[in-house]
């Protein structure tokens, strides 16, 4: 599993946008995790599935709520990232009010999840393999802090806890 220190892996997530522009098309972009974590800090959240109970009554809400404050502890952009694929994490985006505050990313094939060793194996529930519930603040592509929830849980990866570690990093 990722650690503190270590390198986000190579990876490439995917993002719907609705509106053309910012050198971005209409519908699924790619976004390099490598390129995209360079010299910016990012907070990071993953959760199991978009449109799932938690994820969108608490933790979802709570970056949005908290995004303002996020930024000016230094966060330059807010990541969520589920194994759903781009027009499901597009619609969860409208649905949460996300824009402008939170980058809804997809990992369609829980590649990223995998790579990073966050898996959740919800077979037995019938949504196959996901991602864990967790949050990191990312510096420049390395990991300065990492929160993984234990199953079930949801008491270290929200917004607050983070925004706590973002401030004293």
């Amino acid at each position: 599993m990722i650690k503190v220190g270590d390198t986000l892996p190579a990876a490439t997530l995917m993002e719907y946008v609705e509106v053309e522009g910012n050198g971005c098309s209409i519908g699924p972009n790619p976004v390099d995790v490598t390129k995209a974590t360079a010299g910016k800090t990012i907070a990071l959240f993953g959760l199991p599935g978009a449109f799932t109970p938690t994820c969108s009554a608490k933790h979802v809400p709570g970056y949005v709520e908290n995004a303002a404050a996020l930024k000016a502890a230094g966060v330059d952009e807010i990541w969520c990232v589920s194994v759903n694929d781009a027009f499901v994490m597009g619609a969860w985006a409208r649905e949460q009010k996300t824009e402008g505050a939170v980058r809804m990313l997809a990992d369609g094939s829980a590649a990223f999840a995998q790579a990073t060793g966050l898996t959740l194996d919800l077979t037995a529930k019938g949504m196959g393999l996901r991602s864990n519930r967790y949050s990191m603040l990312v510096k420049n592509g390395t990991v300065v802090s990492l929160n993984v929830e234990g199953p079930g849980q949801f008491a270290v990866s929200d917004a607050a806890t983070l925004l706590a570690q973002a401030r004293s990093a």
